[in-house]
This record gives C-alpha cells, structure tokens and sequence, in this order.
C-alpha cells in the first residue's frame, strides 16, 4: 500500500499543475520591480535570494564600495503597517547574521563598507510601487 504513495504524489501534482500561492507570485513580482529600481539607480546585482541556515537576504548588491543587503517586502495597499515596518527585531538580527555568514563566504568583499536596505513594495495585481529605504536599520543595534 505504501509503495503507491508516491505514484499518487506524482499524479496530483501533474493534475493540479505547478502553480505557486498568488502571495510567493507577487513577492518575486515585487523582488523583480525592486531589482531594476536599484539597478536604475546604479547598483549591481552581487546575489539574488541568497540562502543560509541562518536566512535568506532578497538581494545583495554593490553599491560602489558599499555591499547592501536588500529586503524586500511586499505588503497590500490595507496593510496595517509598511514594508519598513513589518521588519521587526528577529528578522533584523537573522538578516544580520545572514549577512555575516555572506561576507564570511566572499572574502573580497571584506574592506568594503555595508548597510541594510529594505524596499517597501506596495500595489495591486498590475501595478507595484517601491519605496527604497536606504541605511534602514544599523547592525550594531541587533
């Protein structure tokens, strides 16, 4: 009996296809919008959702001598709070350490200067608007 278990598994997922919930959509939506605003703005792309045990940071992108590490949060227009604000204490500390295991794996970057980001995105299905928030939190207050 349980050897059709995953036969069963394969099935489903070929009958109800390979659709993510409409919320992971429009984050990587809202993660793609932000990239290019940053990109407008002249910084360059040095990973896209890097993962560690630790956590997992949006985007880190270079800044001139600066490595940023950018969040992006996505919340409806009747949101009780902002992208800014929903980045409460636990999450600032997991980008913090996130961050140092990053900069731990890429030496190069060790004399460059750092900061935290966070890019408020905000909007419906068709339209997104982003607000970047530049030095939005210090590491030290983690």
């Amino acid at each position: 009996m349980n050897k059709w278990i995953p036969r069963l598994h394969r099935a489903g997922s070929k009958l109800l296809g390979n659709r993510r919930p409409a919320t992971a959509r429009i984050g990587r939506r809202a993660e793609r919008h932000a990239e290019r605003l940053l990109r407008r703005h002249g910084l360059r792309v040095l990973a896209r959702n890097y993962t560690h045990r630790t956590g997992e940071i949006d985007l880190v992108m270079l800044d001139g001598d600066v490595v940023a590490f950018v969040e992006v949060r996505y919340r409806s227009p009747t949101a009780w709070t902002s992208g800014l604000g929903s980045v409460d204490a636990a999450k600032r500390r997991r980008l913090t350490r996130t961050a140092e295991r990053y900069l731990e794996e890429h030496p190069e970057h060790e004399y460059r200067g750092i900061r935290f980001d966070v890019v408020s995105a905000s909007g419906g299905n068709y339209r997104i608007a982003c607000e970047w928030i530049q030095d939005a939190f210090d590491a030290m207050d983690c």
